[in-house]
């Protein structure tokens, strides 16, 4: 009995003890667990190793993109060679506690939420990341410093400048020497209109100026495309290399959007310029055919085809700038505009003459009193007319004498033509000289000695017939004129002394004497005037004879 009570008892004490122990399990399952952050955190990373992570975000600023700009900071602070650690602290603000890196950079902000996230109190939370941040950096700085490597960097990146240099400036100076070696191969030198304008030495130099400069524009574009590089290396002067690369970057950008921009007015303009480019394509094939009197117009002569053609010409450019002009890029501005008043008021004020003498030009073109090779007399000036221009009339004088006359000069001065008559008409130029005979020569004989010397003129018409015109009775002599036609009115000095010298030998052939205008002689006892070779052999100069009634 007792054996059975003793079972009985232990039985039950052991229940009693895993009663117990289940009740102090079931105690203990339904103790209050610590929440854990429910939020995702994003690690704060710069140097793989993670110091913290970050659970909120602030406004629309998200967890990921806090991290990442806190990781960010992190790594310029580390890439800063100035770094100190005593600039680091933790200044409150408001509604945060800010880690500053010398009170300007703010590194981060923790914020109450940021606290509820970690179950800790923002000044915990703020003294950690401090921590870490600090400890980092500065553990990164004695370990892993990138000073002495961005140094290297800087050395062999000018080792690197200098060779490039150094091999671009011997590209250069091997293309002169070639240049200078092989000279009388390649370089004739450059004539234009039989005209020598460079000799091969001259065009050498020339050559090797242009590539001298080339040379200097690229070492200096290779330079200033190195420094961008150069100055990225340090924190310092990072700045710089935006600044460098906008100089360049910012005018061509401006430039590229401008001819963007104005591709639209390009267009436009190249189709005005093609407009009145091949309108005055089809006006010259007409004026063309004027000129060689393919086609006749009544009123409207072969000569008039080109001058007329130049003033269609001028005046079609000049409405056509008309039109383009406001298509032209800057056109509004200001600046434009008072360059194009600067410019008009220059012309208009410089020009008065030479408007004067291209309105006279005009004038005379349409008045047609001359034309190229007519032998003209403007004023005191006779000759051969070599050209005719919208200022100016170049005459060439017998003597080979090139004239210029101003056409306002021409227009206002009396001018003669000599030409005009000498290619349509059957007739010719008249010309004529005097010649003056006492009253005891019989006038028929004068008249057939006259005419006998036209006849052997050279360059002289003998149809129609010279003439004779007898232009005065004076006190002591007639005046003959002997007038011839010809056709060769430039020759006329030519003609005028071969008619000359004719005359004088007709008139000894025919015993007359030219003793006038003014010639006074004692007729008996002088010898005659004329030559020898026309007298008879038995010729004796008479004497004086007296008679006494």
């Amino acid at each position: 009995m007792k054996k059975e009570l003793l079972c009985f008892l232990t039985f039950f004490t052991i229940l009693f003890s895993l009663a117990t122990f289940a009740q102090q399990e079931n105690v203990q399952t339904i103790k209050p667990k610590v929440t854990k952050p429910i939020l995702k955190g994003y690690p704060v990373n710069p140097f793989k190793d993670t110091l913290f992570y970050v659970y909120n975000k602030v406004g629309s600023f998200s967890a990921e993109n806090r991290a990442k700009a806190i990781t960010g900071k992190i790594k310029s602070l580390y890439e800063n060679d100035l770094f100190k650690a005593d600039s680091l602290k933790i200044i409150p603000s408001d509604i945060s506690l800010d880690i500053v890196y010398k009170n300007d950079l703010i590194l981060m902000s923790v914020l109450n939420a940021d606290a509820t996230a970690e179950n800790k109190s923002v000044q915990e939370i703020a003294k950690r990341n401090y921590n870490a941040i600090k400890k980092e950096i500065v553990y990164q700085n004695e370990n892993y410093s990138l000073l002495p490597k961005r140094l290297g960097f800087t050395a062999l990146l000018i080792l690197i400048l200098g060779l490039v240099l150094l091999f671009v400036s011997k590209i250069f100076n091997r293309i002169k020497s070639y240049v200078s070696t092989h000279r009388e191969k390649f370089l004739k030198g450059f004539t234009y209109n039989n005209v020598n304008v460079l000799t091969p030495e001259k065009q050498e130099f020339v050559i090797i100026r242009i590539i001298g400069i080339i040379k200097v524009i690229t070492l200096i574009i290779i330079v200033y495309l190195t420094l961008p590089v150069l100055f990225s290396i340090f924190p310092a002067t990072k700045a710089y290399t935006t600044t460098i690369l906008k100089w360049t970057l910012t005018p061509i950008k401006s430039a590229t959007m401008g001819f963007v921009d104005f591709l639209p007015n390009l267009f436009t303009i190249i189709v005005i310029i093609l407009i009145f480019r091949y309108s005055l394509k089809i006006i010259k094939f007409f004026v063309d055919e004027i000129n060689k009197e393919n086609i006749k117009v009544d009123g409207f002569y072969s000569d008039w085809a080109k001058p007329t053609f130049n003033i269609i010409r001028f005046l079609a450019y000049a409405f056509m700038l008309v039109v383009i002009f406001p298509y032209l890029p800057g056109s509004d501005s200001p600046i434009f505009k008072g360059v194009s008043v600067f410019v008009g008021i220059l012309f208009s004020l410089g020009s008065s003459n030479a408007i004067a003498n291209m309105v006279a030009g005009l004038v005379i073109t349409y008045m047609r009193p001359f034309k190229i090779g007519d032998f003209i007399k403007i004023g005191d000036v006779s000759g051969e007319v070599i050209e005719k221009t919208a200022l100016v009339t170049r005459i060439r004088t017998p003597k080979f004498e090139d004239i210029t006359i101003p056409n306002a000069t021409v227009l206002s001065s009396t001018s003669t033509n000599y030409s005009a008559n000498t290619k349509d008409s059957t007739n010719g130029l008249l010309i004529h000289t005097t010649v003056t005979i006492g009253y005891d020569v019989p006038w028929k004989d004068i008249y057939k000695a006259l005419i006998d010397a036209a006849l052997k003129t050279d360059m002289t018409e003998q149809t129609p017939a010279p003439f004779v015109l007898q232009t005065s009775l004076d006190d002591f002599y007639v005046s003959y004129q002997i007038n011839v036609y010809t056709k060769e009115p430039t020759k006329q000095p030519r003609i005028y002394s071969s008619l000359h010298q004719n005359i004088q030998d007709c008139f000894n052939a025919a015993g007359i004497e030219i003793m006038s205008p003014h010639y006074n002689a004692l007729r008996d006892g002088n010898t005659t005037t004329i030559p020898e070779n026309y007298l008879d052999k038995n010729y004796e100069s008479p004497t004086f004879n007296f008679k006494k009634k």
